[in-house]
């Protein structure tokens, strides 16, 4: 994947791979010590069915191995995505 500032991400809209709209991109978990990230907190659309995704309060959080690409909007896998496992 390309090099992309942080800045160019915030406020960026999620989209799944299968074209379903997630949300818009609130942060981002980073590991400090090696710079890995970690999570997108996601702050999901009004009619998405947050029942399977791992949660935070009022966001979602989704694993950054789920990305596909970043251009317009940031893709993600659906199914990695809901099978997140928290890990702390």
């Amino acid at each position: 994947m390309d090099k992309i500032f942080a800045k160019n991400l915030s406020n960026k809209r999620v989209m799944a791979t299968d074209g379903a709209e997630l949300g818009i991109l609130n942060n981002v978990v980073m590991d400090i010590k090696t710079g890995e990230l970690i999570n997108l907190i996601v702050k999901p659309d009004m009619g998405l069915d947050t029942s399977k995704y791992q949660k935070d309060g009022q966001y979602i959080l989704l694993p950054f191995g789920a990305v596909r690409a970043i251009k317009d909007y940031i893709v993600v896998e659906k199914a990695i995505a809901k099978e997140m496992v928290y890990q702390d």
